[in-house]
């Protein structure tokens, strides 16, 4: 059987606190964002999502009641820089 050290469950209750300091701050931030006072599991979200780490750290764990990032495909957005009608017209009666 191995042993563990006397400095481990202090070092790893450091990392836990740490990890939790973490969250919190950045939900908190999100539940201002959203004009809340009250962090609620949707902000512990937006806070998890939106955080590189985090959301590799958190990959695989569902947030009950924590919705989904918002997010509209490309490819469903309007076509930006259109040329306007005039111009399109004239391209092809040049020499």
């Amino acid at each position: 059987m191995k042993r563990v050290g006397a400095g481990a469950p202090v070092y790893l209750s450091a990392v836990l606190e740490y990890l939790a300091a973490e969250v919190l701050e950045l939900a908190g931030n999100a539940a201002r964002d959203n004009k809340k006072n009250r962090i609620v599991p949707r902000h512990i979200q937006l806070a998890v999502r939106n955080d590189e780490e985090l959301s590799k750290l958190l990959g695989t764990v569902t947030i009950a009641a924590g919705g989904v990032l918002p997010n509209i495909h490309s490819t469903l957005l309007p076509k930006k820089g259109g040329k306007d009608k005039a111009e399109i017209g004239s391209a092809s009666q040049e020499f």
